[in-house]
């Protein structure tokens, strides 16, 4: 990529982030309560990605080969343990990739 077309990829990233943002706070006014729809969705939506990215994450894990999901359990034990803990959900996923990154690369190395 030329600089100039490095300069204009980061312009488009900052604006659509800018953009993503701050429409919310267009659309909904803070005199009007919040949709009823939206309200849903705020709650229903965390939880349903966080499967979604479980699922995501242990869909190649094969019990029969490498390392047998040791690891890959032991890290799902450890998330749900700092979850319970702190009731933090980055810091949960946080530790639990920490776990994972360090079970892959000092414990169950190929």
């Amino acid at each position: 990529m030329t600089t100039m077309q490095q300069f204009i990829t980061i312009g488009i990233c900052v604006f659509g982030t800018v953009l993503t943002r701050c429409l919310p706070f267009f659309i909904f006014s803070s005199k009007k309560p919040t949709p009823v729809y939206v309200q849903y969705l705020g709650k229903a939506l965390p939880s349903a990605i966080f499967a979604m990215l479980v699922v995501y994450c242990l869909k190649n894990v094969s019990i029969f080969s490498g390392s047998h999901g040791i690891s890959e359990a032991v890290s799902i034990i450890a998330v749900v343990a700092l979850h319970i803990w702190k009731r933090q959900m980055l810091f949960s996923i946080a530790g639990g990739t920490i776990c994972y990154m360090l079970l892959v690369q000092f414990i169950f190395t190929q």
